[in-house]
């Protein structure tokens, strides 16, 4: 993250002033709010929001969706497999875009979704995002990383999810990765709840997601280093893999396009605690295309055709 990010975050901590923020997955294009700004950027978490409600409408959601080819997301598969085998990473998470049409415009569905976090960014994007970042209350700091997705409406679904080996390997993997990042911000680190399942409502049917909560304490003054404690932890281990550093090389090569702000991160500090989530469930807006960025987890026990069918399904939006 630029160094000018990172010190205006600690000092905005350290004078206890609120502030939003976003922070794009190669933080090239980070942005700093006042927290009552809503002249570019709306915005809602599960407790506070900077927008009036718009009333919902009425009539059928048309959603077509062109994912990317399958020979395309064939060949980064295999390069991703190449450098599992290698031994240069043992989980990246793959990522891909696909077009959609749709009679909704990005605002429309801001207001219209159902998710724990919604972002708009005026001509940009709109993100509905189910994963929580970090979230720091009285110094205690949070992270609720996700890996695992199913189709709900699956006999036995959750069931499914609980006992795929590819599933529960990866997220133990993302667990771990993530204790050893709180473990550089926060002493005693430890995991609260464990491989937990939440349901996710969408247009295209309900979807199981699996999550863990890992927790850490924080130093008295984390406040004036809230951009310096961000920084240590970013980008998301959930969206790129580990070992970190070796595994966001090997996505750069591996996908051949920008993320931006796609599996960046946006939070909400009110001057003493923050909330944040990771921007995934995120739609993307090129001047009058409408592109949906989405993937998942790799491991050596992965198969193509399903990792990328699960890619495709959750290409959605959370209104039911």
């Amino acid at each position: 993250m630029p160094a000018h990010i990172i010190e205006r975050m600690n000092r905005l901590g350290r004078d206890g002033q609120p502030f939003v923020f976003l922070i794009d997955f190669d933080f090239e294009k980070p942005l700093i709010f006042c927290i009552d700004d809503s002249s570019r950027l709306l915005w809602a978490t599960p407790e506070r929001n900077n927008f009036s409600p718009s009333p919902r409408l009425k009539g059928e959601v048309v959603w077509e969706v062109e994912p990317v080819g399958l020979s395309r997301y064939e060949s980064a598969f295999d390069k991703v497999q190449w450098h599992i085998h290698n031994g240069d990473t043992y989980l990246l998470n793959l990522t891909m875009p696909s077009r959609v049409q749709t009679n909704l415009s990005p605002e429309e569905i801001f207001h219209d979704s159902v998710a724990p976090y919604k972002i708009w960014l005026k001509d940009e994007f709109v993100c509905f995002s189910p994963e929580i970042f970090v979230r720091i209350n009285d110094g205690i700091i949070s992270s609720y990383p996700m890996k695992g997705t199913i189709d709900a409406g699956l006999e036995n679904a959750r069931e499914l999810l609980l006992n795929d080996k590819k599933e529960v390997a990866e997220h133990h993997t993302i667990v771990d990765l993530i204790r050893n990042d709180l473990s550089m911000v926060a002493s005693d680190v430890q995991v609260d709840r464990f491989m937990y399942i939440d349901q996710i409502s969408t247009n295209r049917g309900e979807l199981l997601q699996m999550s863990s909560q890992i927790s850490g304490k924080l130093p008295e003054n984390y406040a004036e280093n809230m951009g310096t404690v961000l920084a240590k932890m970013l980008p998301a281990g959930s969206i790129c893999g580990a070992p970190k550093a070796k595994t966001v090389e090997i996505i750069h090569q591996a996908e051949q396009y920008n993320r931006g702000y796609y599996t960046g991160i946006f939070g909400v500090f009110d001057g003493k605690n923050l909330d944040s989530c990771v921007l995934i469930r995120y739609l993307e807006q090129n001047d009058d295309e409408l592109i949906f960025k989405s993937g998942g987890g790799i491991t050596f026990m992965s198969d193509c055709e399903t990792e990328y069918n699960e890619l495709i399904r959750k290409v959605y939006v959370p209104i039911a």
